[in-house]
């Protein structure tokens, strides 16, 4: 009777090691597959890369102040040469950014802030779901309000005033980014908020502290790693944006800090370049890889500068 019972429990033993076998087997293959993934993005992307620098200078392309990709897809064609310079697709690419984030960080941390620490039950049921469809709103649909009504807007208000606004601005295009990233800092903002421990807000408040002193003295200081990542994601999502910029801020490539003026980013000028029948000999073609693999360096630049700064100002709370 004994013997049977051991049979039985080794029999069980051996069964639960396979099935952790095959379920530690399992997360291995995903975490290989998004690896590889990775690095197979990497590589396509700097193969045709050394290509168009094959082509093209990396000087000229990383210190030119000109972009007007006109290379010949046949060498009988007449304008063979062209201007590939990324300057002013990366000048155009954050001054859009810049004005979105402008937009969206106090709009997101703000509406946080109060659904956290401030609405009461009712209110936070009714208005967070709203913020929160704002994300869900396909971003053909922000180009169009953004060109149809924000721009006319703007541009009227500037003559209103004397100032001569274009038709396609990055005013307009960064200010209807900023409102589509609003639902992005708020709700992951809000919910580092919350995970503040209750603890501290009663210690705060046991020292004699108002609600709002707790709130800005505490809570947010403690959130800062977790609002940090979430002003990381919103700001990749506006440099990766494409539709709101065609629609709203046009395909002209200047070399301007003025946000009254037509502006183009890079992830524009990837779709332009890979748009139609191209062949892949062709410089003006092989651009788009290294637009891509200097906006996908830049991405990684901004990470690593936000893992410096929460590791800076993270804390460790019991």
């Amino acid at each position: 009777m004994e013997q049977s019972q051991d049979l039985t429990l080794r029999r069980s033993s051996r069964a639960s090691q396979v099935r952790e076998y095959a379920i530690q087997g399992a997360l291995i293959a995903c975490s290989l597959v998004a690896i590889f993934t990775t690095i197979g993005i990497v590589a396509s992307l700097a193969f045709e890369a050394i290509r168009f620098f094959g082509k093209i200078p990396i000087s000229s392309f990383l210190f030119g102040l000109e972009w007007s990709p006109q290379t010949a897809i046949r060498s009988d064609q007449v304008g063979a040469s062209g201007a590939f310079g990324v300057l002013p697709l990366l000048t155009g690419t954050l001054l859009i950014s810049f004005i979105a984030m402008m937009v969206a960080t106090p709009l997101g941390l703000l509406s946080a802030v109060y659904l956290a620490e401030f609405a009461n039950t009712k209110t936070r049921n009714l208005v967070k779901p709203m913020l929160e469809l704002l994300a869900g709103i396909p971003t053909v649909v922000y180009g169009f309000f953004a060109a149809l009504v924000v721009a006319p807007l703007i541009r009227g208000a500037g003559e209103g005033v004397g100032l001569q606004i274009s038709s396609e601005s990055a005013l307009a295009a960064g200010s209807v980014m900023g409102i589509m990233l609003v639902p992005f800092i708020s709700s992951l903002s809000d919910d580092v908020i919350n995970a503040v421990p209750q603890a501290l807000r009663d210690a705060s408040y046991g020292m004699g502290a108002t609600h709002t002193e707790t709130v800005t003295q505490v809570v947010l200081p403690a959130a800062t790693p977790g609002i940090i990542g979430s002003l990381l994601l919103a700001i990749s999502r506006a440099i990766g944006e494409t539709m709101i910029v065609v629609m709203a801020a046009g395909l002209a490539a200047n070399l301007t800090a003025n946000p009254f003026e037509a502006v183009t980013t890079m992830t524009v000028q990837i779709v332009t370049l890979l748009t139609g029948d191209q062949e892949f000999d062709s410089a003006k073609t092989l651009a788009a890889f290294a637009i891509a693999l200097f906006l996908l360096v830049l991405t990684l630049g901004l990470n690593i500068i936000a893992l410096k700064l929460v590791d800076k100002y993270k804390k460790k709370y019991a």
